[in-house]
C-alpha cells in the first residue's frame, strides 16, 4: 500500500496513511479520524454534482433546443447520452481505482468532469453539446465508484450503515434538485448565458473539489486487484450501444431496417459477453464483472431493482420536463418548484427508513415504498387525464408526495443492501455495478421515451399540435412507469427479508468462478 504524498502536519495522520486499508477496521487516532469525515463531505459534494448533472438538463431542454437547433433524438442523446457513457464506463472506472489508487483516479475523474462541463457551457452547437455530454459521463464514471470504494476502506463495519443512508440521500438529493438548480440558473439568466450555466456552474466546485481532495484524501488500493478486462469492457459496450442507439434514433428516422437489426442484435452480443466473462473465469483471469457477487440475494435483487428504478426516472423526468414547460407553459422556475414536494418528501423518506423502518420492518418498508410511488404515478395520470391543460400548480405537485415518499423508502437503504456482502477486494467492481445498473437504466428509459412518449405525442412539425398533445402523451407514459415500481415491489421478494448480521464464516468469493477467496470484511446490517 503506497504512503499518502501529501505533505500532514499530524505525524499520526502520517503513520495511519501507510497503514494497510484493513487498519482502518480498528479505532483511528482522533485527527485522522476527523479528517476522514472531512474528505467524506468532498466525496459528497463530488456525488451531488454528478447527481445533479443527471437531471439538470431536463428542465433546460426547451431552452437548450431553441437555442441550438437541436433534434428531438439529439436532446434525448444530450439526455440519455451522459447516462450511457457513464453506464458503460463505471466498471472499469472501479477497476481502475482498484488497480492505480482510488484517490489518484477520482481525482483524474473530477478534473476530466471539470473539464467537459466547460465544453458544455461553451458549446455551440447541439454535436459539441452531445460530445461535451458524452465526454462528461466518461468523466463521472472515473469519478464515482471511487466514492462508494473510498468510503467502503475508510469507515468501520458499524459505521458503514450510516455513511451509506448520507450517501444515498445526497444521491437521491442531487438527482432530484436537479430540475430545480437547473431552473433558477436557466430563469437566472445569469450574466446573459440563458442555460449555460447549469454546465459552468460546476467549474468552481471541481476546482474546489481537486485541492480539498488532494489534501484531505487518503489514498489506498486493493492489495490483490484484477486486471482489465479490455474485451469484455468492448462486448459489453458493443451490446448496451446496439440496443440504446435505434430506441432513441428510429423512432425520428422511420425505424429503417438497421435499427431493427442492431435491436435484435444486441441480445446476441450481450449473451456472448456473459460467455466470454465465463471462459475468461473458467481460465483463472480477472473478468470485468466478478459473477461470483450475482451469488449472493442481497446484491442480485438489489441491482434489479436498482434497473427498473433507473428505467422509471429515465422516461419520467424528461417527458415530466417537457409537459410541465411545453405542455402547460410553466417557466422554467415553476417547473422546478412542482418538483419540490419530490426532494423534500424523497429525503425524509429516505432518513426514515433507513434509520428507523427498515431496521425494524425489513423488506416490507421497501416494498411499500414502491406500491406508494406505483400509486402517485397512478393518480397522477387520472388527474393529467382529466384536467388537461386546466390543471393547477398544486394537482401537479400532489402526485409527487406518495412517489417522494415511495423512492426515499426504498433508495436510500439500496446501496447498503447491494453492498453488504460484498468483499473487500471487489468493492470497486461491486460499486462500479452498483452505479451501472442505476445509469444504464436511465439510459434505456430515455431511450425508451420515442417509443413511449414521443411516438404517440407526433405532431414533430407543428409546435402547436406537440404542445396540445403534452398532456395526453405524458399521461399515457405514467403507467409505464408505474409499471416499474410495481415491477420493483415483486422483485423485492428476492432480497433477504429481515435486518440480521452474516454468518462469520461466510465467505466473499467463489473458488469455482477463479476469484480469491475471503471472508468479507464487513457484517453490515441486511434485510434478511
Amino acid at each position: 500500500m503506497p504512503e499518502n504524498k501529501n505533505p500532514q502536519s499530524d505525524a499520526k495522520t502520517q503513520v495511519v496513511d501507510a497503514l494497510p486499508v484493513d487498519a482502518l477496521a480498528g479505532p483511528l487516532p482522533a485527527a485522522v479520524d476527523l479528517r476522514r469525515w472531512v474528505a467524506l463531505i468532498v466525496l459528497l459534494v463530488a456525488t451531488f454534482m454528478d447527481a445533479v448533472d443527471v437531471t439538470v438538463v431536463n428542465i433546460a431542454v426547451p431552452h437548450i433546443q431553441a437555442d441550438t437547433g437541436a433534434s428531438t433524438a439529439q436532446i434525448q442523446w444530450v439526455v440519455g447520452g451522459y447516462a450511457l457513457a457513464f453506464a458503460l464506463g463505471l466498471i472499469t472506472g472501479g477497476r481502475l481505482g482498484d488497480l492505480y489508487g482510488r484517490k489518484r483516479v477520482f481525482l483524474a475523474g473530477v478534473a476530466g468532469f471539470t473539464l467537459t462541463s466547460l465544453v458544455c457551457g461553451i458549446a455551440g452547437s447541439p454535436e459539441v453539446l452531445l460530445a461535451g455530454r458524452i465526454a462528461q459521463g466518461a468523466a463521472a464514471a472515473l469519478m464515482v465508484p471511487q466514492v462508494l470504494s473510498i468510503i467502503h476502506v475508510s469507515f468501520s463495519k458499524e459505521e458503514r450503515g450510516k455513511v451509506f443512508g448520507i450517501f444515498g440521500a445526497v444521491s437521491s438529493l442531487g438527482v432530484l434538485a436537479g430540475p430545480l438548480v437547473g431552473a433558477l440558473l436557466v430563469e437566472g439568466d445569469v450574466f446573459g448565458l440563458g442555460w449555460r450555466p447549469i454546465f459552468l456552474v460546476n467549474l468552481p466546485l471541481g476546482v474546489a473539489g481537486l485541492i480539498a481532495g488532494a489534501m484531505l484524501i487518503r489514498e489506498s488500493r486493493a492489495e490483490h486487484a484484477a486486471g482489465l478486462d479490455v474485451r469484455g469492457m468492448l462486448l459489453s459496450a458493443t451490446g448496451l450501444l446496439f440496443l440504446v442507439l435505434p430506441l432513441i434514433q428510429g423512432r425520428e428516422l422511420g425505424w429503417p431496417v438497421w435499427t431493427q437489426v442492431m435491436l435484435v442484435a444486441s441480445v446476441p452480443v450481450l449473451a456472448l459477453f456473459v460467455a466470454y466473462e465465463r471462459r475468461v473465469i473458467a481460465r483463472g483471469g480477472s473478468p470485468l464483472v466478478v459473477l461470483s457477487l450475482f451469488s449472493r440475494r442481497s446484491f442480485s435483487g438489489g441491482l434489479g431493482v436498482q434497473l427498473l428504478f433507473g428505467l422509471a426516472s429515465g422516461v419520467f423526468f424528461l417527458a415530466w420536463a417537457l409537459y410541465l414547460q411545453l405542455g402547460l407553459g410553466f417557466s422554467p422556475l415553476k417547473a422546478g418548484l412542482s418538483g419540490l414536494p419530490l426532494s423534500l418528501l424523497l429525503m425524509a423518506g429516505a432518513g426514515v427508513s433507513m434509520q428507523v423502518l427498515v431496521p425494524r420492518f425489513g423488506r416490507r418498508v421497501l416494498q411499500a415504498g414502491a406500491l406508494t410511488a406505483a400509486a402517485g404515478m397512478i393518480l397522477f395520470a387520472w388527474l393529467t387525464g382529466h384536467y388537461g391543460t386546466d390543471i393547477a400548480l398544486w394537482q401537479t405537485m400532489l402526485p409527487l408526495v406518495p412517489m417522494g415518499i415511495g423512492m426515499g423508502l426504498i433508495i436510500a437503504p439500496l446501496t447498503d443492501i447491494v453492498l453488504s456482502e460484498v468483499p473487500h477486494e471487489h468493492a470497486g467492481s461491486a460499486s462500479g455495478l452498483n452505479n451501472t445498473t442505476t445509469q444504464l437504466g436511465q439510459a434505456v428509459g430515455t431511450a425508451l421515451c420515442s417509443v413511449i412518449f414521443f411516438n404517440h405525442l407526433g405532431g414533430d412539425g407543428n409546435p402547436a399540435v406537440r404542445s396540445a398533445k403534452m398532456p395526453d402523451a405524458f399521461a399515457h407514459t405514467l403507467p409505464y412507469v408505474a409499471a416499474a415500481f410495481l415491477a420493483a415491489f415483486a422483485l423485492l421478494y428476492a432480497v433477504p427479508r429481515r435486518a440480521g448480521r452474516r454468518d462469520a464464516n461466510a465467505v466473499g468469493g467463489s473458488q469455482a468462478e477463479g476469484q480469491a477467496t475471503e471472508r468479507p470484511d464487513h457484517d453490515a446490517a441486511l434485510v434478511r
